[in-house]
């Protein structure tokens, strides 16, 4: 499936579509020389924008929890692409423990149980250790499909993290950390802690993950010979906000004129009549929540004091929104129907191995569809993503619109890598 673009501006798309398809050897050429000095997020999922005129990230995610929404299709990609990961890390592993977030969600459970049944095909025993301090005892979970989730309480040792008889040779987080690194989980120097801690969100910051994504964007644009802003969200970045109590919004007006100034320019050279907005959202993740389109600086007063309750929403445990990342914002111009959709990237080692389309019919085309009332759409990249079809007419192939997606969603795991390196707390530093 391949959903319909509602904008007569689908020239540059296209444009930037044959572009990527002429440039098919080299763009491989180029990934694989960038994989050959920078290590790929173990996982990763690459929220991304249509536009008609540009093509961009907007969001990505280094504990992807929605793998119950790929097709079926996908597995024996996704399995192979395990399998890599799992031999470059620790070759002789036969145990994985999971680290789920701490939810009863039958949806998210049901994205454990896909990944159990990926890693086990994988050649893993896989099982799951919750860091919950309430559960003290196993507790097996019904899914709506008759499969059953068991999750355990984890056992600490002086140096290694496992289950009563369950001793794993690498433990995958599928949490974020967003409330912050329990003790549990530090100073483990026996095991393969995947992702890093530092990838959790109570360290990470977006912004840093778009400052590396431009730096990428730009020499890829070299490569292809094209603007980078085509397939780059510009942004901006402001730090001591109070939503709560109105302050450091001077910053934040600042910046959203800056950014919204940039926009306009950009828009008028490439002759695009839309109406320029920017996404004021905070630095860190947050699910979805600490989410608003502006698309004026005077809308910010309608966030502080008593309205900011749509800016204050954060994760479980998380203190409110302080730091916060101006986005451009870009426009999704796809529809499923009459629903707005996006698509979204998944990606094991350095690997796309599928993706969906969030779907969302009551949100518009320049909101956030990662909120409730949202439906997925699975893809099937296993046959698409790597058989880009360069005979085919720009914008009308199912395969070349999703291997323009996996090379967008590819440079943003390549970013990730980036970031995560300048950010390893264990890296050496020279002076």
């Amino acid at each position: 499936m391949v959903p319909h673009l509602i904008t007569a501006l689908t020239g540059p798309i296209n444009e930037l579509e044959q572009r990527i398809l002429d440039s098919t050897p080299a763009i491989e050429r180029w990934f694989r020389l960038e994989w050959m000095e920078h290590t790929p997020p173990f996982y990763s999922s690459v929220d991304i924008r249509n536009a008609g005129f540009k093509l961009a990230p907007v969001d990505t995610n280094l504990f992807p929890g929605g793998w119950a929404h790929l097709t079926p299709d996908m597995l024996p990609l996704a399995v192979q692409s395990a399998m890599a990961a799992i031999e470059k890390i620790c070759p002789e592993a036969k145990n994985l423990l999971v680290v789920p977030e701490n939810t009863r969600d039958t949806f998210y459970l049901a994205n454990l149980a896909q990944l159990k049944r990926i890693f086990y095909m994988a050649g893993l025993n896989v099982r799951f250790g919750s860091i919950d301090p309430e559960l003290h005892e196993p507790a097996s979970v019904s899914l709506p499909d008759g499969d059953s989730v068991l999750i355990e309480p984890v056992v600490r040792t002086r140096r290694r993290l496992g289950l009563k008889n369950f001793d794993p040779c690498t433990i995958l987080l599928n949490n974020d950390l967003s409330s912050g690194v329990p003790g549990i989980l530090e100073d483990i120097h026996e095991q393969y802690l995947l992702p890093p801690l530092h990838a959790g969100w109570s360290v990470r910051r977006k912004s840093n993950h778009f400052q590396s994504y431009e730096e990428i964007a730009k020499r890829f644009g070299k490569l292809l010979g094209i603007d980078p802003w085509l397939i780059t969200p510009m942004f901006n970045k402001c730090g001591a906000v109070n939503f709560a109590e109105g302050t450091g919004m001077d910053c934040l007006t600042t910046n959203v004129d800056a950014l919204l100034a940039k926009i306009r320019k950009k828009y008028k050279e490439y002759g695009i009549g839309e109406k320029p907005f920017v996404v004021v959202k905070a630095d860190n993740g947050t699910s979805g929540l600490a989410i608003s389109t502006v698309r004026d600086a005077k809308e910010l007063e309608a966030l502080t004091g008593k309205g900011s309750g749509q800016m204050s929403a954060v994760k479980g445990g998380q203190a409110p929104v302080r730091d916060v990342i101006v986005q451009e914002g870009v426009l999704t111009n796809e529809r499923i129907g009459d629903a707005v959709a996006e698509p979204v990237v998944y990606t094991i080692d350095r690997y796309v191995v599928g993706g969906f389309y969030r779907v969302h019919a009551e949100r518009g085309t320049d909101e956030n569809l990662n909120a409730p009332g949202a439906d997925y759409v699975p893809l099937a990249f296993a046959e698409s993503t790597r058989l880009p079809q360069p005979g085919a007419k720009p914008g009308a192939s199912a395969p070349n619109r999703f291997y323009m997606y996996g090379v967008i969603g590819r440079l943003a795991m390549l970013a990730a890598s980036y970031e995560l390196e300048a950010t390893d707390p264990e890296a050496e530093v020279y002076d």
